[in-house]
């Protein structure tokens, strides 16, 4: 949008508008050359001019003998950076596997049962809990995660204390480990329940 300059014998300038809660702004005079800020053109080095006005084509190759090729999805953002457009990349990538995640829990439950059976006790335990009503089964499966955790905590504190790596454990060390029998039945019963 041009601003409507006003010339006359005293030269050029803004003429004086009125502003919406009524006050009047003062005339402006404009000097000859000026560009209004919004009107400047955004400032681009000669590397970027270069890139733009070089043809996507390898040298060489013509626009007339290039194959069409077909577009390979929505067209590349002219005004990203590298870094943006890669950003889009890992985020077009990562919907689609996530298109791709209901096709495959099957194999992955199998394997992350599995793996929950397992104890650094060699204790074993039961699956995990399935089925059952969302707000409880979440919130037992939680406990049971923080159970196990508890249970690796104390089953390293021992074989810390075994090899002689803890010269004298604090009263809270010797409390935890006290505690193993509570958390392995706690666990047990809770697995139980499933």
């Amino acid at each position: 949008m041009a601003t409507p300059y006003v010339t006359d014998e005293t030269g050029r300038y803004i003429p004086s508008t009125q502003r919406p809660d009524g006050t009047w702004r003062k005339q402006r005079r404009v000097k000859e050359g000026y560009v209004p800020q919004e009107e400047v053109p955004v400032y681009e080095n000669k590397y970027v001019k270069f890139f733009r006005s070089k043809p996507e084509l390898p040298p060489g190759l013509s626009l007339d003998t290039a194959p069409a090729r077909p577009p390979q999805g929505p067209p590349p953002e002219q005004g990203l950076s590298k870094a943006a457009r890669r950003n889009l990349k890992r985020k077009e990538k990562r919907r689609q596997q996530q298109e791709k995640a209901p096709e495959q829990p099957q194999d992955t439950d199998g394997l992350s049962s599995a793996l929950e059976k397992v104890s650094l006790s060699g204790t074993g335990g039961a699956p995990p809990a399935q089925g059952g009503d969302g707000a409880g089964n979440s919130e037992r499966s939680r406990r049971i995660k923080s159970l196990r955790k508890k249970l690796r905590q104390v089953e390293e504190l021992r074989r810390r204390l075994e090899a002689e790596g803890l010269p004298q454990p604090t009263q809270e060390q010797l409390e935890k480990l006290g505690r193993r029998k509570a958390l392995e039945d706690e666990l047990r019963g809770l697995e139980s329940d499933s």
